[in-house]
C-alpha cells in the first residue's frame, strides 16, 4: 500500500486531481451506483434549486468501455505533459487557469444545451499542450498515421463528428475555442511557447497555491520552466464522447 501511495504522489498534482475525479464520478455511474441524471449539468438545478455539486461531476461524467479508457489515458498524458512542462513548478497557476478555462466551457456550450463537459475539457487540454508543444514536434494516430501535434485537436473534433454526430462535435470545438483563448490570452500566442506563466493576472493566489503545496516557495520567474516534451502522443482510434 506504501509503495502505491509513494508511485501516486509521483503523479503531478492538477494531473492526480483531474484523474482521480473522472474516475470517482464515472465508476459509480457505470455501476449504476449513482444515476447519471444527478451528475450532469442542468442550468435550473445549479442556480434554482442550488445542486452546485453538478458544476463539478458534470466535467468528469465520462463515456463507457474502450472509449472511456483511451479518453482517460489522454487526460493522463496531456495533463501530465503540460504540468512537467510550461507550468513546471506552476502547478498552482495551472489549476486556477483551469477553473476559468471550465466556467468558459460552461458559458460557450450553454448555446447548445451542453450538460457533459468532459469531452469539451479534455480537447481544451489537448488544443492548449499541442500549441505550446515544441515546433515540429509530431504525433500519431494509433501509431499507424504521424502528423504534426498542432493538427491533434482537430482530429478530435473530426472524431466526434464522425463517431458522436455534429452535436458532439460542435461541443468539442467550444472545448477548442476556449483552449485557444487560453493559449491566446495567457501564452500570448506564442506557438510553442517554454516557461512559466506569461500575463501575471494569470499567476494563482496565495490559497491557490497552499491548496496545490506551493505555498512555501515563489514560482521560478518566467522563462524558467521546463518546455513541453517533445514525444509521441497515441490518439485512439473511437475517441467518441
Amino acid at each position: 500500500m506504501e509503495v502505491f501511495t509513494a508511485e501516486l504522489r509521483k503523479i503531478p498534482p492538477v494531473t492526480r486531481f483531474l484523474c482521480a475525479s473522472s474516475l470517482a464520478v464515472t465508476i459509480p455511474a457505470l455501476m449504476h451506483i449513482v444515476s447519471p441524471y444527478k451528475l450532469i449539468y442542468t442550468h435550473e438545478l445549479v442556480f434554482k434549486k442550488l445542486q452546485l455539486w453538478r458544476l463539478y461531476t458534470s466535467f468528469f461524467l465520462g463515456g463507457s468501455g474502450i472509449n472511456y479508457i483511451f479518453d482517460l489515458v489522454m487526460l493522463y498524458r496531456t495533463a501530465e505533459q503540460l504540468e512537467t512542462g510550461p507550468y513546471h513548478r506552476r502547478s498552482a497557476d495551472l489549476a486556477y487557469q483551469l477553473l476559468f478555462a471550465c466556467g468558459s466551457i460552461i458559458l460557450a456550450t450553454q448555446p447548445l444545451n451542453g450538460m457533459l463537459f468532459f469531452r469539451p475539457l479534455l480537447v481544451c487540454l489537448v488544443y492548449l499542450s499541442s500549441t505550446l508543444a515544441p515546433l515540429g514536434a509530431q504525433t500519431s494516430l494509433m501509431g499507424l498515421i504521424t502528423f504534426p501535434v498542432k493538427y491533434l485537436p482537430y482530429t478530435f473534433i473530426a472524431m466526434d463528428l464522425l463517431m458522436g454526430g455534429p452535436g458532439y462535435a460542435v461541443q468539442a470545438v467550444a472545448g477548442a475555442a476556449v483552449g485557444h483563448l487560453w493559449w491566446w490570452g495567457v501564452w500570448g500566442a506564442q506557438p510553442g511557447a517554454r516557461g512559466g506563466v506569461l500575463e501575471p493576472y494569470a499567476r494563482a493566489p496565495q490559497w491557490m497555491r497552499n491548496l496545490v503545496g506551493e505555498g512555501g516557495a515563489p514560482p521560478p520567474p518566467p522563462g524558467q520552466g521546463a518546455g513541453v516534451a517533445g514525444g509521441v502522443h497515441v490518439v485512439p482510434r473511437g475517441g467518441r464522447w
